[in-house]
């Protein structure tokens, strides 16, 4: 079967196309002429040059696949509050909808996020059912992605085969943006290193693609699966990160949630420098704790230790020079 994929040449998306051909299946990418795409040089794919805002070119891209992979997106903390990144995130899930549907009926794979879920002021594990309470400002990201969810409901409704996942934080070497990596690069640089009181569940970037194309065939339409790791509070996650570079006992500064949130935003409401951008400050401070128990069960999604991934990034990070 072949697979058309929106975001392939990302972090994620390129360990997708990866999985997907390993796995036998013929790979179609979205892509647009200034698309980066040496994360996927090496692996063979078809080139779709078209825009997610396109429908027309999405049909055209989607002609003869079997399935979709729908990755594209806008997570950037810089780009939240873009005027684009509900367009992108929102209006772009609609357009992959209907062009699904155009074509006769592709079956979609929607990568949503685990912040989709929702956040906990305590350290409570939460399941797909979980009722979300996260106000639309600051978690802006987080609600358009909601969005995006009801939109697929909307259509497997109608018929459309659409499965949605939702990937927890995901960690991994070539995270050439620092999505994610960064956090464990400012924690072996820094000086004390900061932490914050919340919590994540940590995800290796191949556990997730793995999960993403487990969701193709075996994933059930209407459903949202979470894909997730160990549950670790941000100050585990500094510890197990200095000790895997060999920095064990650095001092690590928790100050109160309530003072970070009232000086850091006090700073941007005058246009001031901030130690940290304030909408990830906001994420930071609650707890993201998730139970993947429905996609291990369903789609045999697997992960390996939270220490296994960690290391796994500070080796990149010290190899590249990072760090």
């Amino acid at each position: 079967m072949k697979v058309f994929v929106t975001g392939g040449n990302g972090f994620i998306g390129s360990r997708v196309v990866r999985k997907l051909y390993d796995a036998g299946y013929e790979i179609r990418c979205l892509l647009r002429p200034s698309s980066k795409v040496h994360r996927i040089e090496g692996i063979p794919h078809e080139a779709h040059y078209g825009d997610i805002l396109d429908v027309d070119s999405l049909a055209s891209g989607m002609e003869g696949c079997g399935a979709i992979v729908h990755l594209a997106s806008i997570s950037a903390w810089d780009q939240i509050r873009s005027p684009r990144m509900r367009e992108v995130v929102v209006e772009g899930t609609r357009n992959v909808l209907e062009a699904a549907q155009d074509v006769g009926g592709a079956r979609v794979v929607f990568v949503s996020s685990a912040t989709a879920i929702g956040g906990t002021k305590d350290p409570l594990v939460q399941d797909e059912e979980a009722p979300f309470e996260l106000p639309a400002d600051p978690f802006i990201y987080a609600h358009a992605k909601r969005d995006a969810e009801a939109l697929c409901r909307e259509h497997a409704a109608t018929g459309l085969e659409v499965i949605m996942v939702n990937p927890c934080e995901v960690y991994g070497p070539q995270d050439d943006d620092f999505i994610t990596a960064g956090y464990l690069k400012d924690a072996l640089v820094d000086w004390p290193v900061m932490s914050v009181r919340g919590g994540t569940a940590v995800a290796h970037v191949d556990d997730i693609a793995g999960g993403i194309v487990a969701a193709v065939s075996k994933g059930r339409s209407g459903e949202r699966y979470i894909l997730g790791g160990d549950n670790l509070t941000v100050r585990e996650v500094m510890e197990m990160t200095t000790a895997a570079a060999g920095q064990e006992g650095k001092f690590i500064l928790q100050l109160p949630n309530r003072l970070l949130l009232g000086v850091v935003n006090t700073l941007a409401r005058f246009g001031l420098p901030t130690p940290v951008h304030p909408d990830l400050l906001a994420h930071g401070v609650l707890f993201w704790f998730m139970d993947c128990s429905k996609a291990k069960e369903e789609l045999g999604y697997t992960h390996r230790p939270a220490k296994e991934t960690v290391q796994d990034v500070v080796d990149w990070l010290k190899a590249a020079g990072h760090a």
